[in-house]
């Protein structure tokens, strides 16, 4: 079984008509994987809620206390913006720390079964920096997860592999100064935000970025994945990996320029695999609903064979 972490509380969190990040993301992943040949080997597990554990204790070692004030008040203002594309609506920040605390689900339950995991939820993180949310993404879920996997028994060192679309400057930006956390991601370039350098290396040579060129296929991510990721990931040895996995290089995403299908997610799954298999798998972006599900349906395929 495959502990799926989801509630619907997550499409709350709401971005206006004509938002890409947009609840039906959600809705069209969990129809997808209760269609899938594979659903009765699904466990469908609900977030801890926040009145059982908070998540504050875990965020405020990730972010500012002002900018989660800053997020606290415009939601109970009524809602506004973060900036341009970054919304807040009035149950933003709950859901949002429910998303915390579905991320440390995930954790507590792959590090628990020695097996993958995957966490349907949402607002996205990856572009939240420590003192400011950004790109769609209001905390920074991979990072603040793997912050707390620290904390466990015998975890020594994390890593989190970031497939979005779009460069996690927000991961970098709080885990680059780290030396038990590492991070590799595989962005296009030139794309928003303008990040993630190849000669970005972190202060403890603990920073992979690989801008990939708009136009790249499968064929140009299975050279990188083999001849950088995977020896990367490798010498750094993580007792768990964390996958940003966001679905926005998909040909059929409106946002980006990338040329992948759906079913390569599932080859990248299985180079995880090679890595370890205590992973958690965490919603970053994705915006062509179809293309979305289809991938997330391939992901979680291959953990289970």
């Amino acid at each position: 079984m495959l502990p799926v972490i989801y509630s619907d509380e997550f499409l709350l969190h709401e971005t206006g008509a004509y938002h890409p990040e947009r609840p039906q993301r959600l809705s069209a992943i969990v129809n997808a994987l209760k269609a899938a040949s594979y659903a009765d080997k699904l466990e469908w597990l609900l977030p801890t809620p926040l009145a059982k554990r908070s998540a504050m204790p875990i965020l405020e070692k990730v972010h500012s206390q002002e900018h989660i004030e800053r997020v606290q008040l415009i939601a109970k203002n009524g809602g506004g913006r973060l900036d341009a594309d970054t919304l807040v609506s009035k149950n933003s920040y709950d859901i949002a720390l429910l998303a915390v605390n579905a991320w440390l689900d995930g954790v507590d339950r792959t590090l628990a079964t020695a097996n993958p995991a995957f966490v349907l939820a949402r607002p996205p993180g990856h572009h939240a920096e420590r003192d400011r949310g950004m790109g769609f993404c209001l905390f920074s879920n991979a990072a603040i997860a793997a912050y707390y996997a620290l904390e466990q028994p015998g975890i020594k060192r994390v890593a989190i592999l970031d497939w979005d679309v779009h460069h996690g400057n927000g991961t970098q930006n709080i885990v680059e100064t780290h030396p038990r956390l590492a991070y590799c991601s595989l962005h296009q370039s030139p794309c928003y935000p303008g990040t993630g350098f190849a000669e970005e290396r972190g202060e403890y040579k603990n920073v992979l970025n690989i801008p990939m060129l708009p136009g790249s296929t499968v064929a140009e991510y299975r050279i990188e994945f083999e001849s950088q990721v995977i020896p990367f990931l490798s010498r750094f040895k993580p007792d768990l990996l964390i996958v940003s996995a966001g679905y926005d290089a998909n040909a059929a995403d409106p946002l980006a320029s990338i040329e992948l299908l759906p079913q390569d997610f599932g080859l990248f799954t299985d180079y995880c695999l090679q890595i370890t298999r205590k992973i958690l798998f965490g919603l970053e972006g994705g915006y062509d609903l179809t293309a979305l599900a289809e991938s997330v349906v391939a992901t979680i395929e291959r953990c289970l064979v």
